[in-house]
């Protein structure tokens, strides 16, 4: 269902979305409508072009029901049908989101679960991939920051002065995997005769969040399913005459909960 909650958004950004299946039409036709597909599911009975891709799950014996299916696999292709960028899982219990591969790669920004604050130096916009999730998904969150006019903070790996960094609660419902910070620029400052990394105007940082399995996670939820994510992003901003104090904002992501679809088609469709 993440496809389908991604797939308005994806429209606007220019995007199309389709899906390709070893089950039959039958057995597709019953899911889209069961659970409200509207973006083209595409039959492959006999595995021909899951073959042809090189993704076929081969661990599955060849008696078994399921044998056919494909490594869960996302593709990103132009207009030109050139293969874009290319995401493949090996386990189909854990995975990144269609939605946060396009954050991460094609930096497209869905706006969900969105939340922003204002300081005296910048203005910071929190937001996620995906506002729904489910046991062992990867998903991107993102800081957009804006500074005011003429103010700068300081990128890692300055000497001196204080980095702007971004600290998760530690929770089992989800692990904070590796910061992703854009480049920085060097800063000239005269007056000292010192240059160091800045980040200036506006830019974003990004980093995935592995969401752990159901089981886990489930203790960790409010009464209406809801994960609420908790950070602090820190940081110490200068202008051209001075710096200031050091800043901590608070920040949190409000993540709702559904489980993975496990209903199986109609017994008389089934794969046999």
């Amino acid at each position: 269902m993440e496809l389908q909650e991604t797939k308005d958004k994806l429209a606007v950004q220019g995007y199309g979305l389709a899906a390709i299946s070893y089950d039959s039409v039958a057995i597709l036709e019953s899911f889209a409508k069961r659970k409200g597909i509207t973006y083209p599911l595409l039959s492959d009975p006999k595995s021909a072009t899951i073959r042809a891709f090189n993704i076929l799950n081969e661990s599955i014996p060849k008696d078994n029901p399921f044998f056919g299916v494909p490594h869960p696999v996302t593709y990103v292709v132009d207009r030109k049908g050139i293969i874009r960028s290319r995401r493949f899982e090996e386990d189909y219990r854990e995975r990144e989101t269609l939605a946060s591969i396009l954050v991460n790669q094609f930096d497209l920004k869905t706006g969900a679960a969105e939340t922003s604050a204002t300081t005296k130096h910048l203005r910071v916009t929190a937001s996620s991939s995906n506002a729904v999730i489910r046991g062992g998904e990867h998903i991107t969150l993102r800081l957009d920051v804006v500074l005011n006019p003429n103010m700068h903070v300081y990128a890692p790996g300055v000497e001196g002065y204080i980095p702007i960094d971004w600290k998760m609660d530690i929770s089992p419902a989800y692990d904070g995997l590796a910061i992703q910070f854009p480049k920085s620029k060097i800063l000239y400052m005269k007056a000292i005769d010192e240059k160091v990394p800045v980040f200036e105007g506006t830019f974003s940082v990004r980093r995935e969040l592995k969401i752990a399995d159901a089981k886990t996670l489930k203790p960790q939820l409010d009464a209406n399913n809801d994960l609420t994510v908790h950070a602090v992003f820190s940081y110490q901003a200068c202008d051209d005459h001075m710096c200031y104090i050091p800043q901590k904002v608070p920040l949190t992501w409000k993540l709702h909960f559904e489980p993975h679809d496990t209903q199986r088609a109609p017994a008389a469709i089934q794969h046999k």
